[in-house]
């Protein structure tokens, strides 16, 4: 007697229990009201950390020589090619403008075959420096 009553006060304890476990679950639907903004600077973010640049990073040097005709260079550049970035960098005695920061020789020679229909001097490199 003594053992079923052991035994029916352990089943009505484990059932005490699991039904009071199911009644302090939560339940329920979180909204969160977000600011367009911050999905868009996360883009960017993505974007500017796809473009970081680092010394493995390749560029395409589209032009060398005096100030005056790299910026006519590089606004040349920019109405025509969207897709890459550019920077005009100051190297004594030449300004230059690099383009893109491709992650391998391939990518830029994708890109270069492209920019080179417009700028035939073009050519791919790999900085020594990380000015762009």
């Amino acid at each position: 007697m003594t053992l079923l009553r052991t035994k029916s006060i352990g089943i009505f304890f484990a059932i005490s229990l699991a039904f009071t476990s199911a009644n302090f679950a939560q339940q329920g639907d979180v909204i969160v009201n977000q600011d367009s903004e911050i999905t868009r600077l996360l883009e960017l973010k993505k974007e500017i950390n796809t473009n970081e640049d680092s010394k493995d990073r390749y560029r395409i040097q589209i032009f060398s020589g005096r100030r005056g005709a790299a910026e006519e260079s590089q606004a040349e550049f920019k109405n025509t090619f969207t897709k890459w970035r550019s920077k005009l960098v100051y190297e004594t005695p030449n300004y230059k403008i690099w383009v893109g920061s491709f992650k391998s020789h391939l990518e830029a020679d994708r890109a270069l075959l492209e920019i080179k229909k417009t700028f035939p001097n073009a050519f791919r490199f790999k900085p020594k420096t990380d000015k762009i």
